[in-house]
């Protein structure tokens, strides 16, 4: 079967589309009656062409946006990444693929890095999901043996797919990029989805008698990733990046668990909690636990937390007024900085116009670790 964020599959619906507007516009004409046989003739036209083209275009959007990473992800049928009922005292990950990156400098691992995807078990919350590891090339140098790295957690939004932080958002090229013109120390990205449990949205939630999301990315991850990495352990040296949900969980990671993560970012973020048909009931009923997740709430609600925070928006994007009121709420020991763009939207194409900067903020805030 033809892979549904493929070009092949898009191809194919493109030329069918095409078809089957070119037999509409061939049999029209033998339509033209007003007997019953003409007007089905008519809608039946209409409406193949009219799906036709829809499923064309739904797949080409599919494609780039990455709403539906499979057959399976699209039917609801796909039960994995999902909760793995194994109470084993270990945390594990392990690597169940690679892929060569190629760049500029070549596809040798110590000039352009490696990108490993690997299936991590949280230990804590027994959660499972898969994740693409990228290692800078310092990471196989001879010079840097015995340096662990500093981490840097990457989320997609809902839905969406890892793999697209590759492709389209070209986070390890970028990252490249920041390293060899030293805006950022050679950095381990971890890139993954902030859903862990099937298709639920859990907007990184410990929810009541459900998926322990927060718990899994602020303490199961990072000790499993360094069990298996040369990661640095200092909070200072991880940090969390992410767009839309994926920047809201990164936020709250970093502001509800800073002894996980001393650093995030939120591209298009948004901040708080959303509910709807795809979350279900995140809190239980408890008012409070829901106003402990409200971002805002906490910026001028509890201490300050020792983080540094940067968000992004545009003059015409949804999230500028609530992103204004959250600069104006933060009290130090937080740190918060902003970029602004004159004009972008809730895309792909607006946030891979503020990862360069984004990295470049991140090696003003991530420390690396010392050589062992």
């Amino acid at each position: 079967m033809l892979s549904l964020t493929g070009f092949p599959l898009q191809i194919v619906a493109s030329v069918v589309a095409i078809l089957v507007f070119g037999a509409t516009m061939w049999l029209w004409p033998r339509f033209g009656g007003k007997g019953w046989k003409s007007w089905t003739g008519r809608i039946g036209a209409f409406l193949a062409t009219q799906i036709a083209v829809l499923v064309a275009m739904g797949l080409i959007a599919n494609g780039y946006f990455g709403f539906y990473s499979s057959w399976s992800d699209l039917l609801g049928t796909d039960g994995k990444p999902g909760t793995v009922v194994d109470h084993t005292p270990n945390a594990s990950v392990a690597v169940t693929g690679e892929q060569k990156f190629y760049s500029a400098q070549g596809s040798d691992r110590e000039r352009s890095g490696l990108i490993q995807q690997v299936a991590v078990k949280g230990a804590s919350t027994g959660l499972s999901t898969e994740a693409f590891v990228y290692l800078p090339p310092q990471y196989f140098q001879p010079d840097y043996a015995q340096q662990r790295f500093p981490m840097a957690l990457v989320l997609t939004g809902y839905p969406g797919t890892p793999e697209k932080l590759i492709s389209l958002m070209q986070y390890p090229a970028s990252t490249l990029t920041a390293i060899e013109q030293k805006k950022l120390p050679p950095t381990v990205l971890v890139m993954m989805r902030p859903t862990v449990v099937g298709n639920r949205d859990t907007e990184c939630v410990d929810v009541p008698g459900g998926p322990q999301a927060e718990t899994f990315f602020t303490t199961d991850l990072p000790k499993a990733l360094a069990t298996t990495y040369r990661l640095g352990t200092d909070p200072a040296s991880r940090a969390v990046i992410g767009n839309s949900t994926g920047g809201y969980c990164a936020l709250k990671f970093a502001m509800r668990k800073p002894d996980a993560y001393r650093a995030a970012v939120a591209l298009s973020g948004y901040y708080s909690a959303a509910h709807d048909e795809t979350t279900g009931d995140l809190f239980g009923g408890n008012d409070q636990l829901k106003q402990q997740n409200d971002l805002l709430w906490r910026l001028k609600n509890q201490p300050a937390a020792p983080v540094s925070l940067l968000l992004t928006t545009s003059y015409d994007e949804n999230n500028y007024a609530d992103t204004q009121a959250m600069v104006g709420a933060f009290k130090a020991p937080t740190k918060v900085s902003t970029i602004t763009l004159d004009t972008g939207g809730h895309n792909f194409h607006t946030w891979t116009r503020e990862i360069p900067p984004a990295l470049e903020w991140l090696g003003q805030h991530l420390t690396m670790p010392k050589a062992t």
